[in-house]
């Protein structure tokens, strides 16, 4: 033991001369009087020097990491490693009246190789098109462009086809929306079977005839219900290329809300579905119909190794721009790829909509009389009084002459001679005549341009791969390769708005109680994915797979496609009929209570201590969930576990999280005799606090009990839950209640004491070892945030503001959001009941109001639970008519006029709020997290629900939390929003310092924030660039964990109690390895067997993704040892207990296959890369 200290003593003081060095070294470079002068703008010769001196430091650092490594090893060696438990000491109160736990002694560490902060820090390549730019550029203005009103006239001279004609690419299709005015099973027995049904007769009357067909949910539903003879016709008439299948995902989904688990997991469902049962590779996506368009999706479809892909819905002014520059065909790259390898071809459709009058070219008024389903006698007609004319030999020169005007006008906006021509609409093709009408006029047109040479355009039916093939040829490039002279675009393109300023970001937040519900199933499904996976694997190790209920599986399937159903884009969005979201929220109920029975087996499973003692009943689960829901539409009641002198009740907890967490659990119990211990006895600190059934009225039959638990990553751990006497470790929590008037009474339940008062408007705080919140004492809502060491507080103040709509004309719907300016404070005749409850573990505030009421809580835990602010709005604007209600969050940091917010939850796009845009267009999507940012300070909201953010001034971030709206508005759904719930919204608010910012955090702090600021300077010329609007910014570590513990939540399963006693149960710790904490595992995913779908194959898929970082905020303790590994991960090792017998890289959605890797090997990812690898557990 001495031996080891000296060497823990030697090891620091070699560490303190390395680091010193360096220290000083920084240092002469940070006051180097010519270098200030430059003022970071360098000549380009000084530029390698440069770059030499930080490839320098970066080696440095790397020893001092070595060295680090080193000691870190030592002090592990000199500590009891084993302790999970308290020393056995009591929670006290320190002198400033803040609550001291008696932690566990295992010191935690923070390893991130300078290396995997350089991808954060750096300069990403540049790109022609950056929309951020683009947006800067455009006036948005929007003159009379003539018959193409959002355009401009379009001219062209006859000749310029004679030497290159112009080819032609009619492409029929039907868009099919799972769910929308009807439910998915009603739309498939009144259309979808008939399209397809027709199809396959009509495609077989012609082979020039074709089709292309995108929605999976609904060709598999059509798929079962047929017999073999046209399931053989369909694969023959794919094979022949007449049908393509494109995209190939189970619904085309909603990129703005979805979230990128939910976007993957829709497309892996409808790419195994074809593998399986058609052998189908879909090579081009097709996505005419969502409102408004992700850069997540281009990088998806490039995982899943497709080539091209098509958008349709951006805004008319964008859409304007990009044909006047020929723009509107380009290569699609992700704004973090410094090189090409995210590339992907995208067409934009130029013109207002996917249908036949928008589609063949400028004029809507020629195009409706080419779309022959409206000819007189039909049930559609042609708005613009000119309707169609059936093609018969005395019109038919006339008629092509007309179509081919608009043919050559449309590509007079591309840069290629081949044009793209889509020939369809919602649910089109339902009926055999609209096959015939359509086909045949055309085919004659075809026939007549073709056998017209002078007419120099060859025309026919063509799916769009046949389309982007004769553009790649026409090019002289290979399938998917970047055309010579086409941009390199890069960004999204959110808002949306189709006409006038009608913006397209109410939708954003709509139905709110849905998008909350989605998510809980989500996280559910990855959960019961990743246990299910491990128990089967577990069960064929120990060769009891016949005694695990295998057939589980079934219930996983389901809640795969039922979340893979809600991502389509009028599901996730709430924008369906009012029967409709109920069809959806039953479907979403039903799967989720399956996904708890898959979690509660699985873990029955894994948590025995002798296998031989597993004994399954469907009858009888082992577990009870952790919450219930009553019906599709209530909010979960958490299960109350019962306590009995007689005997402990044992508790489950899983941690969906592939990191350790240290975090404080609550659970409802029966009594306030409530003793927790540990599986190996040791008791826990107990924090008892009150179950409210009104304001101010506590329950005394239910009670809150909060314990700090370690659990291991993706792991089960187990508790003890006594009915004892009092024990010293059980702390009761302090209750005040502030009561706006003397009229108010509390009662207080006899074992929990609640003090009174009249609420003044005097600040009053909540304190924990990390954090110090104060609220106004008039409100009640959050005023101000005081980090651990910082003498400063930062001002952010919670406020509620309610929009309206406008009084004339066009008003806010389910899509739109149309404010009569801007919002106006929310106000109420009484003060709110304000609750405060304090104790060692957490602390919290709520505030009670007529619409909403809030609670702030903050744990007294170490690592990532303490660090951020937990927050719970639950808004109920039922009586409410035409009012939206928004949070802002009202700060002093100079954020300006830019914020971030997130894509899909898997990458930060930078915005501006731009004056030149209404009030509406500023109002973006928020799946997980925005942010905003200055030199000091970055304050991030991390959400478990998608809502519409913005930042409508310097130092704001504004959330709408619902919408009551009574109209329609006039976007095809013909209701407005009134079907709304009480529904709960979930953050977390995390402040974090910058290092830059930061002159107290000692010396090591002083270094890094030296490095940062240093190598921020030489590459981008000064600190700016913390308020500027780079295409890049990535959150922190710390950031990361927090939106992982906010989105997967641990899970509490009591353990039902047994007549015949209950057997021995341990912790189970799937984990042998760590995973390097910039890695996400974002599913574990049993594959299906290719002869029974409802069983698994011995296969998984394993999806990981590797996080980019930014290293330039301040590092705190995590709770967990945190290391990173430049990427790099051993499968072999992972698993304990599991031997891996093959590892194979595959496409995203598992359709194409690497060459399998020896299993022992190192997978290597880049920064922001998902990648899939097939692996055999045993």
């Amino acid at each position: 033991m001495k031996l080891r200290k000296q060497v823990t003593v030697c090891g620091g003081a070699i560490f303190c001369v390395a680091v010193f060095s360096l220290y000083l070294m920084l240092d002469r470079v940070q006051h180097d009087p010519a270098r200030r002068q430059n003022g970071g703008n360098f000549p380009r010769s000084q530029i390698s020097v440069l770059q030499n001196r930080i490839e320098q430091l970066e080696q440095l650092l790397e020893e001092n990491h070595q060295i680090i490594s080193h000691i870190k090893d030592s002090v592990m060696e000199l500590t009891d490693t084993g302790a999970v438990s308290p020393s056995g000491h009591l929670p006290f109160r320190s002198a400033n009246g803040s609550w001291v736990l008696p932690f566990d002694g295992r010191p935690t560490f923070l390893a991130v190789k300078p290396q995997d902060c350089q991808f954060g820090a750096g300069n990403h390549g540049q790109t022609e098109l950056q929309m951020l730019d683009v947006y800067s550029l455009l006036k948005f203005d929007n003159p009379d462009g003539g018959v193409w009103k959002q355009g401009f006239d379009i001219t062209y001279n006859p000749g310029e086809w004679d030497n290159e004609p112009l080819q032609v690419f009619v492409i029929p299709h039907s868009h099919n929306d799972p769910g929308w005015i009807k439910t998915f099973d009603k739309y498939f027995a009144d259309q979808t079977q008939h399209i397809l049904n027709n199809m396959v007769v009509k495609l077989a009357e012609d082979p020039r005839r074709k089709f292309i067909w995108s929605e999976i949910s609904f060709f598999s539903k059509w798929w079962d219900s047929v017999d073999i003879h046209k399931q053989e016709a369909t694969r023959k008439l794919i094979q022949d290329g007449q049908l393509e299948i494109v995209t190939g995902g189970w619904v085309m989904t909603d990129e703005a809300n979805a979230h990128y688990f939910a976007m993957i997991d829709q497309l892996i469902e409808g790419h195994q579905w074809l593998e399986r049962n058609l052998g189908v590779l879909p090579r081009s996506g097709w996505a005419i119909d969502p409102f408004g368009h992700s850069a997540t999706m281009p990088y998806l479809l490039k995982r899943a190794n497709m080539t091209s892909m098509l958008i349709q819905r951006v805004h008319y002014s964008i859409k304007k721009h990009f044909a006047s520059t020929h723009n509107l065909e380009f290569m699609w790259r992700q704004a973090w790829d410094q090189s090409s390898g995210t590339d992907i071809f995208c067409h934009m459709m130029p013109f207002y909509s996917y249908d036949v009058p928008h589609t063949c070219g400028p004029d809507p008024k020629v195009c409706c009389q080419f779309d022959f389903k409206r000819l007189p006698g039909g049930r559609v007609n042609c708005p613009w009084k000119v309707p169609p004319k059936a093609v018969v030999e005395a019109n038919v020169e006339e008629r092509a002459h007309l179509l081919l005007d608009q043919y050559r006008k449309k590509s007079k906006l591309f840069r290629s001679k081949v044009l793209l021509v889509p020939l369809g609409d919602d649910f089109r093709y339902d009926k055999a005549l609209e096959w015939d009408q359509q086909y045949t006029n055309y085919q004659k047109l075809f026939d007549f341009m073709n056998s017209h040479p002078e007419m120099h355009v060859q025309a026919q039916f063509g799916t769009l791969s046949d389309y982007f093939t004769a553009l790649y040829k026409a090019n002289g490039v290979t399938e998917g390769a970047r055309p010579a002279e086409y941009p390199v675009l890069s960004g999204d393109f959110f808002a949306y708005a189709d006409r006038e300023d009608h913006y397209w970001t109410g939708y954003f937040t709509s139905r709110p109680f849905y998008k909350s519900l989605d998510r809980v199933l989500e996280s559910h499904l990855r959960g019961a994915e990743i246990l299910y996976s491990l128990a089967v694997s577990n069960a064929r190790h120990a060769g009891m797979e016949g005694r695990y209920p295998v057939s589980d599986y079934t219930l996983l399937v389901d809640g795969r496609q039922t979340v893979a159903l809600f991502q389509h884009h009028d599901a996730i969005t709430g924008t369906a009929k009012e029967n409709v979201v109920i069809d959806y929220g039953s479907k979403l109920l039903r799967s989720l209570i399956g996904l708890k029975r898959v979690i509660i087996n699985a873990a029955h499973f894994l948590v025995m201590k002798n296998k031989e003692f597993y004994r399954f009943y469907q009858t009888e689960p082992f577990l009870e969930t952790d919450d219930r829901r009553a019906t599709q539409d209530s909010l979960p009641q958490r299960t109350l576990i019962e306590l009995d002198p007689a005997g402990p009740r044992y508790l489950v907890l899983f941690n969906p999280v592939e990191q350790e967490h240290l975090c404080a659990v609550t659970v409802l119990v029966n009594t306030v005799r409530v003793r927790v211990l540990t599986e190996d006895g040791q008791t826990l600190p107990v924090q008892l606090s009150a179950q409210w059934s009104s304001p101010s009225q506590m329950s005394d039959e239910v009670f809150k009990a909060t314990f700090m638990v370690r659990l291991p990553p993706l792991g089960l751990a187990v508790f003890h839950l006594y009915d004892s006497p009092d024990s010293p470790m059980t702390l009761r929590s302090d209750t005040l209640l502030r009561l706006p008037g003397p009229g108010v009474s509390a009662r207080a339940a006899d074992p929990l004491p609640v003090r009174t008062q009249q609420a003044d408007p005097q600040t009053f705080y909540i304190t924990s070892q990390s954090l110090t919140l104060g609220f106004s004492g008039s409100t009640g809502l959050l005023e101000s945030i005081r980090l651990k060491d910082d003498p400063q507080e930062v001002k952010v103040q919670m406020q509620f503001h309610v929009y309206g709509t406008r009084p004339s004309k066009d008003k806010s719907g389910a899509y739109l959001f149309l404010p009569d300016g801007k919002a106006k404070p929310y106000s109420q005749k009484e003060p709110p009941v304000v609750r405060v409850v304090e104790g060692p573990l957490f602390s919290e505030v709520e505030a009670l109001y007529q619409h909403f009421q809030q609670n702030i809580c903050i744990n007294n835990v170490p690592g990532v639970d303490g660090l951020s602010i937990d927050i719970t709005t639950t808004v109920d604007i039922r009586d409410h008519t035409n009012k939206e209600l928004a949070m802002r969050l009202v700060t002093d940091i100079q954020s300006g006029d830019v914020f971030y917010t997130d894509l899909n939850g898997f990458q930060m796009q930078p915005r501006r709020h731009f004056m030149k845009l209404p009030l509406q267009a500023n109002f973006y999507p928020m799946p997980s997290q925005a942010y905003i940012q200055d030199g000091n300070h970055r304050l991030s909201l991390h959400t478990a629900q998608a809502l519409g953010v913005t930042s409508l001034e310097s130092g704001q971030l504004e959330v709408i939390m619902d919408r009551r709206l009574i109209q329609d508005d006039n976007r095809g759904l013909g209701q407005g929003l009134k079907d709304n719930k009480k529904t709960a919204n979930r953050f977390r608010l995390l402040l974090e310092r910058r290092s830059t910012g930061n002159k107290r955090g000692g010396l090591f702090a002083k270094l890094s924030s030296m490095f940062h600021s240093f190598v921020s300077q030489t590459l981008r010329g000064g600190v700016q660039e913390m308020t500027d609007s780079g295409a890049t910014s990535f959150p922190s570590l710390l950031s990361h964990m927090t939106n992982a513990i906010l989105n997967h939540e641990v899970l509490a399963l009591p353990v039902l109690p047994k007549k015949r006693g209950i057997p021995p149960l341990q912790t189970f710790a799937p984990l042998k390895g760590t995973l390097p904490c910039d890695f996400h595992l974002l599913n574990l995913r049993s594959i299906q067997s290719q002869q029974d779908p409802h069983s698994p194959s011995p296969y998984t898929a394993m999806i990981l993704h590797r996080k980019g970082l930014d290293c330039g905020l301040e590092a705190q303790n995590l709770g967990f040892n945190c290391t990173t590994t430049q990427g790099q991960l051993s499968v072999s090792g992972l698993f304990r207990s599991l031997d891996v017998q093959l590892l194979q890289p595959m496409s995203l959605t598992l359709m194409h296959a690497g060459s399998p890797l020896a299993n022992d090997s190192a997978l290597s990812l880049e920064p922001m890369e998902i990648s899939a690898f097939k692996l055999k557990l045993r």
